[in-house]
């Protein structure tokens, strides 16, 4: 077993001494010798010493031992704080988890570092014997603490659960691995040098576990049930175990046995049940779930009011109403009846008036981001070839199993900035798609990639000439986000004529004037490539006259009233509405400039705080019983 971080005087620190303490003390000068040599012969004499201690048998072995604890302790700390911000997530919302937590992480390596002596000396335990106990109260611990979430809020609640969880994980690791290093041989590197390497060289080495262990985690999440939020917990509890065995270990017995008969988020069906029995009391109910690489996917029944959604971490994908399935007037109906109006409008695609139109039964089109799949099974039933994008394999799952996503469209399992880079190589830029729907909203924000001038250049490079796109947004209209991303979309598609703009509902100005003058909403661009690729010509010929409707047929509205009622757009947003975030200045605005991929940082700010505001929407559409307990 690797040597452990001792108390200062223990008879075991001799296993990990240095060069110079490790040589007997009959070769050691004299004092009154000493007084009498040069500096420089007593530093000869050091470095001799030195050389011989390493010559002893089982010296090397013993560095081997230091450094191999200390790169395991540093591992685990980086795995451990990228599984902390997956086990908030469901509650908080991703963006929201993040906030607090670099900052965190840097307190809690600069506390142990700094505070090993004293720690080695005050706890009555060798301090990496409770690294052990640390790690299996952290599941108890965030149980308990989720339930104050709602009081705590998603500003300070991942702050303070993580200063209860991870924070005493990091702080002692870091203080057994600054211990460790004392007893670190580093050859003849110079002393200013020597006395750096430990604290840059384990930081670095942090930085780079945490990193190469964030990438693996998501690219493994949910493939068995270690690779769960709370198996990887699990993990890292039987790793400092295996690192640490001492008598204590049974102080964590307690936590071990709430984790696995109490803990509802344990991935097991006996946890699934049990979360059921105390969910439907309440009137709810988790048909699934699973962890997967966008998030925690869910799919969750209200019981009282008939409706099933998806869920994502802490937002919904998309929902259906499940009480009207067998009713007499939507039995055998082609499509579910929607929760969320937006996603009706996003099929409005096909009513945008162009040069001579193409047949559904002709044309094709392509949907980024599937949700519950509302909007694909739509053009589906309207007989239209549907491609669906969709990075999450598990949301492809529960939406062809527990929502109404019809088998024959084609699935395209793949990030979709590769996979239309590809398809605009593979096509040489020739226009594929008579419609495009862009809806990849997620857990408070978007991913930004897939808002840069970038990669909208490549759907317009795949719209046919007379082709259509709808891109649905999210976002707060007293930010500049939605003034950006409408710059970035105009610059792709034209302005003007070449595009219109919808948000779902009329604003509340009671609503907005109740939280601070926010006001978040979905809203719908509509761009033809026809008219913006024909912008400098002639104004009077067909293709310019700008966006238009036609009036919905019966056969448009696929039997749904949610489609009666939300297909049309209706509540058109003016560029008045979108300067309101830069108190109307129109060189405020240009000022902002587009979203390039390599530009995104303002954008990921002002993110933050519209995650806050949709966390707080969340948590009025479903009660937090529901998010708390995932």
């Amino acid at each position: 077993m690797p040597p452990k971080a001792t108390k200062r005087g223990k008879a075991s620190k001799a296993t990990t001494t240095t060069p110079e303490e490790s040589v007997p003390k009959t070769t050691a000068t004299s004092a009154p010798d000493l007084l009498t040599k040069s500096k420089e012969a007593y530093e000869q004499e050091l470095k001799d010493l030195a050389k011989k201690a390493r010559s002893q048998k089982g010296y090397w072995a013993g560095q081997f031992a230091i450094y191999t604890h200390t790169f395991i302790l540093l591992a685990l700390i980086a795995i451990a704080s990228n599984v902390s911000q997956l086990v908030l997530s469901p509650v908080y919302g991703s963006i929201p988890a993040a906030i607090w937590h670099s900052k965190l992480v840097m307190a809690g390596c600069f506390t142990g570092w700094a505070s090993n002596i004293f720690l080695d000396r005050a706890l009555p335990i060798e301090p990496v014997e409770l690294l052990p106990l640390i790690a299996m109260y952290i599941p108890p611990v965030q149980y308990l603490l989720f339930k104050a979430s709602g009081y705590m809020g998603a500003y300070y609640g991942p702050l303070v659960t993580e200063l209860l969880t991870l924070f005493p994980l990091i702080t002692i690791s870091s203080a057994c691995v600054a211990t460790n290093l004392e007893y670190a041989d580093f050859g003849p590197l110079p002393k200013a040098i020597a006395e750096a390497v430990p604290g840059l060289g384990s930081f670095g080495f942090f930085k780079v576990a945490e990193k190469l262990s964030g990438d693996f985690v998501v690219q493994n999440i949910g493939k068995n049930f270690y690779m769960t939020r709370i198996g990887l917990e699990g993990l890292l509890a039987a790793s400092y175990t295996t690192i640490a065995p001492s008598k204590f270990l049974l102080l964590g017995v307690p936590a071990l046995l709430h984790t696995t008969f109490l803990n509802p988020h344990l991935a097991s069906p006996m946890a699934l049940s049990r979360l059921n029995s105390g969910l439907e009391k309440e009137g709810w109910h988790v048909l699934d779930r699973r962890d997967s690489i966008t998030g925690y996917i869910s799919v969750v029944d209200s019981l009282n009011d008939g409706f099933r959604v998806l869920r994502c971490d802490h937002s919904l994908l998309g929902g259906e109403w499940v009480k009207f399935k067998d009713t007499p007037r939507f039995k055998g109906n082609q499509v579910a009846e929607p929760i969320y109006g937006v996603f009706a409008m996003l099929e409005a695609v096909r009513l945008v008036e162009v040069p001579n139109p193409v047949p559904d039964s002709e044309a094709k089109a392509l949907v980024i981001g599937l949700g519950i799949g509302t909007t694909p099974a739509a053009l589906v039933a309207h007989g239209i070839n549907t491609t669906v994008v969709e990075i999450d394999p598990v949301v492809h799952e529960f939406a062809s199993k527990y929502f109404q996503l019809p088998s024959n469209h084609t699935a395209v399992i793949e990030d979709a900035v590769s996979y239309t880079d590809r398809l605009v190589n593979e096509t040489q830029g020739v226009g594929q798609y008579d419609y495009i729907i862009h809806d990849v909203f997620t857990g408070g924000a978007e991913p930004v990639a897939l808002f840069t001038y970038e990669f909208l250049q490549n759907l317009h490079s795949l719209l046919k000439p007379n082709g259509v796109i709808a891109i649905n947004y999210a976002g707060d209209f007293s930010h500049p986000p939605p003034l950006l991303i409408t710059n970035t979309i105009r610059s792709v598609f034209g302005s003007g004529s070449s595009c219109r703009i919808f948000r779902e509902h009329p604003r509340d100005e009671a609503q907005a004037a109740a939280h601070n003058g926010r006001d978040f909403t979905n809203m719908v661009f509509f761009c033809t490539k026809a008219s913006s690729s024909s912008s400098d010509s002639d104004s009077d010929s067909d293709s310019s006259r700008g966006i238009t409707f036609r009036n919905p047929t019966p056969r448009d509205l696929l039997n749904s009233p949610s489609r009666e009622a939300f297909l049309l757009p209706k509540f058109e947003v003016t560029d008045d509405d979108l300067l309101k975030a830069v108190n109307g200045s129109v060189e405020e605005a240009q000022k902002l400039g587009i979203l390039r991929k390599n530009e995104t940082a303002t954008l990921e700010k002002w993110q933050t705080e519209s995650a806050l505001g949709h966390w707080e929407i969340m948590r009025g559409v479903l009660p937090e019983v529901v998010w708390v307990n995932w």
